[in-house]
C-alpha cells in the first residue's frame, strides 16, 4: 500500500474516531489508545517513547515525520484547529495548457499544439521561465557555436580567410557534414517533429515550409558531397557540386533566434497577470482568539479568521473590516486613483494597499474565490478566446502554406529552365527561399498576441475582457444604455433641500422628519436621517409609527402629530398643499424627490432628497460623446427626475419608467434601426438585456466580476470605465489590423523577392539565410507592436 492509501485510510478513520473536540477539530491520542492522528498528513501515529511530539494550547500532538513537525511549527493554530483539513478538501483546478496561436486547445498537461506544433503553455503565466524557452536558448547556442565555423569555411575567402583552399574542396565538404548533422538532428529536432505533425494532421502550417526548407537544403548537400555523380556534368566544377550545409545550419540557428526573441517577448504578454498575482501577500497576520498575532501562510487562511493589516500592507483576502478606520488605495485592482475611506462593516478587497491606519478584518472570501483570483480568471479566459477578425488570418494560412510549395516548386522549375548556370544550384537556392521567407508566423500571431496585451492592459485600468470577440465588438458599438442609479449617480441618496413653510426653522423641521423616518427602512428615510445627523440636529424620538403604502408614513413625535409624505398622503390627512406644491415643483424639476413635513394637521416644511450625480458622469458623458457614441438613459425611475438628470448631462435620449425586462426590449428596439448596442447594468436585474445587447457591460465589484451574461466587467463602477473599454477596443483592434497588415505585406513581398523576380533586372537574389533572417525578424516585429497596447494611455 504506498503512502497516499495508507494516508486516505487512517484519514477515513479518523473521521470516525478522532473528532472528541467537535469544535475544534483537534486529532489527539485519546486515553487508553496507543496512537494518534498527525494533524499535518492525516496519518496513524503509533504513540511510543521517542516518537515526534509537540505540545500546543494545552494539548499534546503527534507526528509520523520531521516535515510534519516542522510544518506544524510554522503555524500551530492552523493544524491544531482542524483548518488544515478543511483546507485540504478544498480541491483548486490544476494548471491547464493553452497554444498561443489556437487557444482553443485547452490540455492537461504540457506539450505541443496538434494544429500549429508551438509549445503550449500555462492558461495563467507563471515565475518560471519556460521549459521551451530554456531548451531553445541551449539549442540556439549549439546551433550558433557550430554556425561560425561553417560561415568561416564557405565564406571565409570574402574576407581573405582560405581555409578551405588548405583542406581541399572536398575535406571542406566532409568537415561541413561532420559539423551540420548534429545540428540537423539535434538541435533541429523540434522543427522537424512539428512539420511531421503538420503533415500528419493536414494542418500544413509555418513548421511544414521549415522542415521543407531545412530538409532539402541539407539532402542536397548530402548527395553533392557523397554522390556528385549524380548530377549532370554541367553542374560540377572542378571542385565539386556546391553544398548548402552552412546554409542548413544559419537557417536553424536564426530560426531559433527569431523563436527565443518570440517567445521572451509572449512571456511579457503574461505581466499583467503576474502584477495581479503579485499583489496579493505570501503571508497574513492572524489574530488567535487570545489576542496574540503571527504570519501565517496565505494558503492557511480560511474564511471567518481575523487578520491585521497595518498601514502599508496589501489586503491578503476579501474581508469586512471589524475594526479601525484607515483609506485603502484600490486604484491596482478598479483603475480609480483617489483612495477608498474604510470603517468598521465595510467591505475590503484581496490585493488592495491599506494606506494610513490599523484594521482588523474578518475573512470572508479566500483563494480562487477572492476579486483578485476572478480578475485572474476573467484576464486569463480572454487570453485563450478567439476574435472573429482571427477567422481571417485562419482562412489565409489554410491556403496560404500549399500555396507557396506551389510557389517554390514553380520558381525551381523555372530557374531550371532559363537560370544561368549552374541552373540547379540557383533553382535550389530559390525554392529554399521561398519555403523559409514565406513562413506564416507573424499571420498567426498577429492576433491572440494583440488580445493577450489588451487583456492585462484593461485588467490594470478596471476593466475585465470576457473574450475576444467582446472586445472586438466593443470597438463597433455606436449605442450605449445606462441605468440611472450606481451608475451615473452614487446609488446612494442624500438630503439636499430643508425648507420651512411655517413658524419653525429648518432645523425643527428636519429633526421633526428624522425623528419619524428612524422607524422606516427605506433609502429616502435613511438619507433624512442621516443629513440631520451630518447637520447636528437635535436627536428626537418617535412612536405609533404607521407607514402609509405610497403615501409616506406617520405617528407622534413629543407629543404631536407627525406626517411626512407626498401630496397624496396629505390629501388624504386633508391638509391643503397649494401654497407649497411651486416650491416642491421646483425641486422636481432639479430631479430631486420632494416631501412634505405636516404637524398636528398644519403644512410646516418640505425635506428634498437626490441621489447626486457621480462627479465623473459629467466628463465622461462629453468623452462618451468625442468618441462618437450616442448615450441613452434607461431607469425605472419618474420621467420628471429622470429628465432632470439627462438635461444637466447633456444625454442624448432618455427612457423613464423602464423595468428589466423593458430594457431587453429597448435594446431589441435598437437593433431593429440599425444600432450596434452596448448595454451597461448592474449585472442582475439588467441579465436579460445585458444578453441581448452586441456587447454587455457589468457595473461593479464583487458579485459581478464573474458575470455570465456579460463580455465586459467594469471594477469601477461608473461610465469612466466604459470610455476605458472603448478606447481599449478600438485601439486593439487597429493594434491587429496592423499586424496583420505588417504579415500580409511582408509575405506577399517576400515571395516573389525569395523566387528571384529581380534577379534578371538587378542581378539580385536572396539567399535563403537572409530570408531565414527576415522569416525570423517579421514575428518579432508583430510582436513588438503588440507590446505597445502595455502602454498605451486609458
Amino acid at each position: 500500500m504506498d503512502n497516499q492509501e495508507h494516508t486516505h485510510d487512517h484519514r477515513n478513520h479518523d473521521d470516525h474516531q478522532h473528532h472528541h473536540d467537535h469544535n475544534h477539530h483537534r486529532h489527539m491520542a485519546e486515553p487508553g489508545t496507543k496512537s494518534a492522528t498527525d494533524p499535518v498528513c492525516g496519518m496513524q501515529v503509533t504513540i511510543k517513547d521517542g516518537v515526534r511530539s509537540q505540545d500546543y494550547d494545552g494539548e499534546t500532538f503527534y507526528f509520523c515525520s520531521d516535515g510534519c513537525q516542522e510544518k506544524f511549527k510554522a503555524d500551530p493554530y492552523f493544524y491544531a484547529s482542524g483548518n488544515s483539513r478543511e483546507a485540504g478538501q478544498q480541491t483548486q483546478p490544476g494548471t491547464q495548457w493553452t497554444c498561443p496561436m489556437h487557444p482553443e486547445i485547452i490540455r492537461d498537461e504540457p506539450g505541443s499544439c496538434p494544429k500549429c506544433g508551438m509549445a503550449l503553455e500555462p492558461t495563467v503565466p507563471t515565475d518560471e521561465p519556460s521549459e521551451e524557452l530554456v531548451d531553445f536558448t541551449r539549442r540556439l547556442w549549439v546551433s550558433v557555436a557550430a554556425a561560425i565555423p561553417l560561415m568561416i569555411l564557405t565564406m571565409g575567402g570574402m574576407v581573405g580567410i582560405t581555409v578551405r583552399d588548405w583542406i581541399g574542396h572536398q575535406m571542406a565538404a566532409y568537415v561541413e557534414f561532420v559539423i551540420a548533422t548534429p545540428i540537423v538532428f539535434w538541435a533541429a529536432q523540434p522543427f522537424f517533429k512539428r512539420g511531421w505533425d503538420s503533415i500528419r494532421n493536414v494542418s500544413p502550417n509555418m513548421w511544414t515550409l521549415i522542415s521543407l526548407g531545412v530538409g532539402a537544403a541539407y539532402i542536397y548537400s548530402l548527395f553533392a558531397t557523397f554522390l556528385p555523380g549524380v548530377f549532370p556534368e554541367q553542374y560540377r566544377s572542378a571542385e565539386g557540386v556546391g553544398t548548402y550545409f552552412e546554409a542548413s545550419v544559419v537557417i536553424v540557428a536564426l530560426i531559433f533566434v527569431g523563436q527565443v526573441l518570440e517567445l521572451r517577448a509572449r512571456e511579457r504578454t503574461g505581466d499583467a497577470i503576474r502584477a495581479l498575482l503579485d499583489l496579493a501577500p505570501k503571508t497574513a497576520r492572524r489574530i488567535l482568539p487570545d489576542g496574540s498575532e503571527y504570519d501565517a501562510p496565505l494558503d492557511h487562511v480560511m474564511a471567518g479568521d481575523l487578520l491585521r493589516v497595518r498601514p502599508g500592507d496589501s489586503i491578503p483576502v476579501d474581508g469586512e473590516v471589524t475594526e479601525g478606520h484607515s483609506s485603502v488605495d484600490e486604484s491596482m485592482i478598479t483603475g480609480e486613483p483617489v483612495p477608498i475611506e474604510k470603517n468598521e462593516g465595510d467591505k475590503v478587497t484581496g490585493g488592495t494597499i491599506n494606506k494610513n491606519g490599523t484594521l482588523a478584518i474578518r475573512a470572508t472570501h479566500i483563494g480562487s474565490e477572492t476579486v483578485l483570483s476572478q480578475i485572474v480568471g476573467m484576464v486569463s479566459s480572454a487570453r485563450q478566446s478567439r476574435a472573429p477578425i482571427q477567422g481571417l488570418a485562419d482562412k489565409v494560412s489554410a491556403i496560404f502554406v500549399p500555396a507557396v510549395v506551389g510557389a517554390a516548386l514553380l520558381a525551381f522549375v523555372i530557374w531550371l529552365i532559363f537560370g544561368p548556370d549552374p541552373a540547379l544550384a540557383f533553382a535550389f537556392a530559390a525554392a529554399v527561399s521561398v519555403l523559409i521567407i514565406a513562413c506564416p508566423c507573424a499571420l498567426g500571431l498577429a492576433t491572440p498576441i494583440s488580445i493577450t496585451t489588451a487583456a492585462g492592459r484593461g485588467a490594470q485600468a478596471g476593466v475585465l475582457i470576457k473574450d475576444a470577440e467582446a472586445l472586438e465588438r466593443m470597438a463597433r458599438v455606436d449605442t450605449v444604455i445606462v441605468d440611472k442609479t450606481g451608475t451615473l449617480t452614487e446609488g446612494k441618496p442624500k438630503l439636499t433641500d430643508v425648507v420651512s413653510l411655517g413658524d419653525l426653522g429648518e432645523d425643527a423641521v428636519l429633526a421633526m422628519a428624522a425623528a419619524l423616518e428612524r422607524g422606516s427602512e427605506h433609502p429616502l428615510a435613511e438619507a433624512i436621517v442621516s443629513g440631520a445627523k451630518e447637520r447636528g440636529v437635535e436627536r428626537r424620538e418617535s412612536s405609533d409609527f404607521e407607514a402609509m403604502t405610497g403615501k409616506g408614513v406617520k405617528g407622534l413625535v413629543e407629543g404631536k402629530d407627525v406626517a411626512l409624505g407626498n401630496a397624496a398622503m396629505l390629501d388624504a390627512l386633508s391638509i391643503d398643499t397649494d401654497e407649497a406644491s411651486k416650491k416642491a415643483s421646483a425641486l422636481q424639476e432639479e430631479g430631486k424627490t420632494a416631501m412634505f413635513v405636516a404637524i398636528d394637521g398644519q403644512l410646516a416644511g418640505i425635506v428634498a432628497v437626490a441621489d447626486p450625480i457621480k462627479e465623473s458622469t459629467a466628463q465622461a458623458i462629453r468623452d462618451l460623446h468625442e468618441l462618437g457614441l450616442t448615450v441613452i438613459m434607461a431607469t425605472g425611475d419618474n420621467e420628471r427626475t429622470a429628465e432632470a438628470v439627462a438635461s444637466k448631462l447633456g444625454i442624448d435620449d432618455v427612457r423613464a419608467g423602464v423595468l428589466p425586462e423593458g430594457k431587453k426590449a429597448l435594446v431589441e428596439e435598437l437593433h431593429e434601426t440599425g444600432a450596434f448596442v452596448a448595454m451597461a447594468g448592474d449585472g442582475v436585474n439588467d441579465a436579460p438585456a445585458l444578453a441581448a445587447a452586441d456587447v454587455g457591460i457589468a457595473m461593479g465589484t464583487g458579485a459581478d466580476v464573474a458575470m455570465e451574461s456579460a463580455g465586459i466587467t467594469l471594477l469601477g463602477g461608473d461610465l469612466a470605465g466604459i470610455v476605458r473599454a472603448r478606447k481599449l477596443a478600438t485601439k486593439t483592434l487597429r493594434n491587429i489590423k496592423q499586424n496583420l497588415f505588417f504579415a500580409f505585406v511582408y509575405n506577399s513581398a517576400g515571395v516573389p523577392l525569395a523566387a528571384g523576380i529581380l534577379y534578371p533586372v538587378f542581378g539580385l537574389l536572396l539567399s535563403p539565410m537572409i530570408a531565414a533572417a527576415a522569416m525570423s525578424l517579421s514575428s518579432v516585429s508583430v510582436i513588438a507592436n503588440a507590446l505597445r497596447l502595455r502602454r498605451i494611455d486609458l
